[in-house]
């Protein structure tokens, strides 16, 4: 009650409020107005969805491809394979940004030190919109992509070998095998990981913090990364509030389209699944 149903409470009549010299008076939906026609939110929404559309889809998919290959019966030393994919996960957040700053330098950085091997010209991972928010999707997919291989990896275990043996006796191949008795099975797995990293994507602070605070030019600006300048750089913590609590329905949102997408797929092949066994 006191260190979380308090402070949410309290940050919610914040954002109803607007704070002239010090003292809070009720604005009513004021700042939410104010929000609509701020286009530096906007922007750090329209980045959001980029990492969205891009980050995530990617980091998923090599998750479960390296999850299949850690799953595999001829791998050796699956162990040390796994602790090394789930490392990265367990850095903290500000150590592995900073390294990944130091790497992704213009100027005598390793990324573009072994780009020079190969003849490239160096790259400004940094200062350029659009290599800042490469390097930021690079950056995040190295974190937990591991992770979400381990979460996946433990999804796949709980699928019984005899339903590949079935599969392989009715001439299945391995890529039908992979869409036809993984992917199914995995769905509520997948949607785990899904929804975690939208909401971790939608949380996004200390990487695009440390790497660029924001630019160049806020292409790499994020709401929690605005909501925080706004509160502790212009001391405005009314429109701060406000930013958090659309995040929150954002999240929300977006949470129960994952929810009804995911859902309406497992319906369909249930479905799918009585039909066969009626024939």
């Amino acid at each position: 009650m006191v260190f979380f149903a308090y402070p949410l409470g309290a940050s919610l009549y914040q954002s109803f409020t607007t704070d002239d010299g010090g003292t809070q008076t009720w604005a009513g939906l004021a700042q939410y107005r104010r929000m609509l026609h701020d286009p530096v939110f906007w922007k750090s929404l329209y980045n959001t969805g980029l990492l969205l559309i891009f980050q995530v889809p990617l980091m998923i998919g090599i998750a479960l491809v390296l999850a299949c290959v850690l799953n595999q019966s001829w791998l050796r030393f699956k162990g040390t394979w796994r602790i090394a994919f789930f490392l990265p996960s367990v850095t903290m957040l500000v150590a592995y940004a900073v390294v990944f700053r130091v790497l992704l330098k213009t100027d005598g950085g390793m990324v573009n030190q072994a780009l020079g091997w190969f003849g490239v010209s160096p790259v400004d991972w940094l200062n350029n919109p659009v290599w800042a928010r490469v390097s930021l999707i690079g950056t995040i997919t190295w974190r937990w992509t591991g992770y979400n291989a381990v979460i996946l990896l433990a999804g796949l275990q709980s699928i019984h070998r005899e339903q590949y043996e079935a599969a392989a006796i009715d001439g299945a191949g391995a890529v039908t095998t992979f869409r036809k008795i993984v992917v199914p099975q995995l769905r509520p797995v997948i949607l785990f990981c899904s929804i975690t990293s939208t909401i971790g994507t939608l949380q996004l602070f200390d990487e695009n913090f440390v790497l660029t605070k924001g630019g160049p030019d806020n292409a790499t600006m994020t709401p929690v990364l605005y909501l925080y300048k706004v509160g502790f750089d212009q001391m405005d913590f009314s429109y701060a509030s406000a930013i958090a609590w659309a995040v929150v329905l954002i999240i929300g949102v977006l949470s129960v389209i994952q929810f009804r997408f995911f859902g309406q797929s497992d319906k369909a092949a249930s479905t799918a699944r009585s039909e066969r066994r009626r024939r």
